[in-house]
């Protein structure tokens, strides 16, 4: 049986999980880059804007995860560049639906700094569809159902 979490414990949560790791500042605008095609350090550099010895411990870290790969295209100075794994290829839809909200919330319509074309040609605003029925996913349609045991969806159960 397992223990009851303590009142300090935090929920389980993939979404935590996820976070501590491309939750840090820069972790997800450096794949924004590497998706884009901009994997050289001096890029990420330019682009992000990010201090070079903070961008360097957030693509050591993206590496170690698998998320980033680091490919040598220079020997003399050796330098790198970085492209996305498979995993770092799923949260490129994160990162759309990511930007779709921004424009949304906190742009004018006029003032979108980038707009994602799909392959059909047409601007992509990206919707999340259940696979089962393909129905868009509204909130009022979800139910959550805690597999963490000893928690409920309002926290942790009484000990």
């Amino acid at each position: 049986m397992a223990a009851s979490p303590s009142s300090r414990d935090p929920r389980p949560c993939s979404i935590a999980d996820a976070l501590a790791l491309v939750g840090e500042k820069y972790s997800l605008l450096v794949l924004r880059e590497v998706c884009l095609g901009n994997g050289r350090f001096d890029q990420l550099v330019r682009n992000i804007g990010a201090p070079r010895d903070v961008l360097a411990t957030r693509l050591r870290r993206l590496v170690d995860a698998g998320i980033l790969t680091k490919e040598a295209y220079s020997e003399r100075p050796q330098r790198f560049a970085y492209r996305a794994t498979p995993a770092g290829l799923e949260l490129e839809p994160v990162l759309m639906t990511l930007m779709a909200w921004g424009d949304r919330h906190l742009r004018r319509d006029d003032d979108r700094p980038m707009v994602i074309e799909h392959i059909c040609g047409h601007e992509l605003l990206p919707v999340v569809t259940c696979p089962a029925c393909g129905g868009e996913v509204r909130h009022e349609d979800l139910t959550a159902h805690p597999q963490a045991p000893g928690w409920t969806v309002s926290g942790p159960t009484a000990a």
